[in-house]
């Protein structure tokens, strides 16, 4: 199967050769606040080498005491599409809103709770944690 996503202008596409839609995850804490202008950041964790994006994309790189992030935007409309970290190798961070599908995302996860906007409320279902997850507990919660 092949997952496909686009930028809000469409000039940036993507195709993900994934069996099924990602499971996603919100991310709460400021940063992501400040990234999208919103309550929170939806995305997905897929395996790099197997995304693939045409278009013209834009490369910034956020440097911090412990890892390097490199965001990808696309270059006409500047809509982020995904991600890399260095203390996640091979790892893509996707963002939800760019699938092609999104309505369809589950999502399994949230982190950083504590910072989150008192009116969001979280399904007692759903698997969170007030600061960042611990690595397993987080990996299980979006493969399961």
């Amino acid at each position: 199967m092949t997952v496909r996503g686009k930028c809000r202008c469409g000039a940036c596409s993507y195709h993900i050769a994934i069996d099924a839609l990602p499971r996603v995850y919100a991310c709460h804490c400021h940063v992501c606040q400040r990234w999208t202008g919103s309550a929170f950041s939806v995305q997905a964790l897929v395996p790099e080498d197997r995304l693939v994006v045409t278009g013209p994309i834009s490369i910034q790189e956020v440097i911090t005491e412990d890892r390097t992030s490199t965001q990808r935007f696309c270059s006409t409309c500047y809509g982020r599409i995904y991600n890399t970290n260095t203390r996640r190798p091979g790892v893509a961070v996707v963002r939800a809103g760019t699938f092609d599908r999104s309505e369809e995302l589950d999502c399994v996860a949230h982190i950083f709770t504590a910072y989150r906007q008192r009116w969001v409320v979280i399904p007692a279902n759903v698997a969170s944690w007030p600061e960042a997850a611990p690595p397993d507990d987080f990996v299980r919660a979006l493969t399961v």
